[in-house]
């Protein structure tokens, strides 16, 4: 069990970010081990081509499909909209002597393997042949996918962060894990290791992540303290188009004929997918309609005080506000 001891300052740097680096990683660990993940099993199928011939064989050596991975490969994002190319650099300012002894590390009773013995003999050299190598994989297996991805994590950060500012720590932590749980100022984590510490001022650093799931993350000091947990609607990542019909036309976990009628099918059908925050393209995508068309329901709904636009860079992702939740959720319009 991970216990992190909060105090009044802790709760108060509670704050969330979200890494293209640590997708990246955590996703060489779902092809290491597609049937422990297998949500992602259409992205798997999709990627497999794309890698031959690519020769990662060496990053592949040290993200297995269990166990510890490396830190210096995941760095805490030091920005809530990291840039991969800024986290590679982090990642190669790693100093060597770091690189080697993550490398040489296992958790208890394991091993490290000879060719990662070979590999921390050398750490300078393997750190820049692993940077190269994350970015090659990035541009092949991830930067294809990361708008949706990116899509469901903007919009976990945007429902989490209004959940902490409404209701403090509690709403944060309520519904994040079911192996995380807040008690009396404290976070504990159901691990297989053992570990108890104050965060001392240093706060917690939330990172929702895709390919995650199913179970989350944690890294402790001496780096921020971090928990990397699934976000919420990850289940719908690899949709695509609209949801097929049953015999009565509704699409399958679409809204009621009670909804439709009172707001039109297919502002009942947005308002429905709105469950987790989405932008205009990710909306069009999964209803198989135009970006066009998303925009006009948009609007109705805005002008109704159902959904709500947050601006995250240049980008805009829709949001439910607690009157459109209320309407979603109503029991006679399920």
């Amino acid at each position: 069990m991970i216990e992190l001891v909060f105090a009044p300052d802790d709760v108060a740097r509670v704050r969330f970010a979200f890494s293209p680096l640590w997708e990246l990683v955590r996703s060489l660990r779902v092809l290491a081990d597609p049937s422990g993940h297998a949500l992602h099993l259409p992205w798997v199928h999709s990627v497999r081509p794309r890698l031959r011939g690519l020769g990662i064989e060496p990053l592949r050596e040290v993200v297995l499909s269990w166990g510890y991975i490396p830190d210096f490969l995941t760095p805490p994002p030091n920005t809530p909209l990291p840039d991969l190319r800024a986290e590679l650099e982090i990642v190669r300012a790693t100093p060597p002597e770091v690189v080697a002894a993550e490398l040489r590390w296992t958790e208890r009773g394991g091993r490290a393997t000879p060719r990662r013995l070979a590999m921390a003999a050398d750490p300078e050299r393997t750190l820049e042949t692993l940077a190269d190598m994350l970015e090659r994989y990035w541009t092949a297996a991830v930067e294809p996918f990361w708008p949706r991805v990116r899509d469901l994590l903007e919009g976990d950060v945007l429902r989490r962060t209004r959940g902490l500012a409404a209701q403090g720590a509690e709403g944060v932590f309520a519904d994040l894990h079911e192996v995380v749980a807040w008690r009396a100022g404290t976070l504990s984590i159901d691990r297989g290791w053992e570990y108890r510490g104050e965060l001392a001022g240093s706060g917690l650093l939330l990172v929702p992540s895709a390919f995650v799931w199913p179970g989350v993350s944690v890294m402790l000091p001496p780096y921020q303290a971090m928990l990397s947990y699934p976000p919420t609607g990850v289940a719908t990542l690899w949709e695509t188009g609209r949801p097929s019909g049953a015999a009565s036309g509704r699409p399958s976990g679409g809204p009621s004929g009670a909804l439709a009628a009172l707001i039109g099918r297919r502002r009942a059908e947005l308002l429905t997918v709105l469950a987790t925050p989405a932008s205009t393209t990710e909306l069009a995508g999964r209803m198989g309609v135009t970006a066009g068309a998303v925009s006009q329901h948009l609007g109705v709904l805005r002008a109704c005080g159902l959904v709500t636009g947050h601006r995250l860079g240049r980008r805009v992702l829709y949001v439910r506000t607690p009157a459109g939740d209320s309407l979603a959720a109503a029991p006679e319009f399920r």
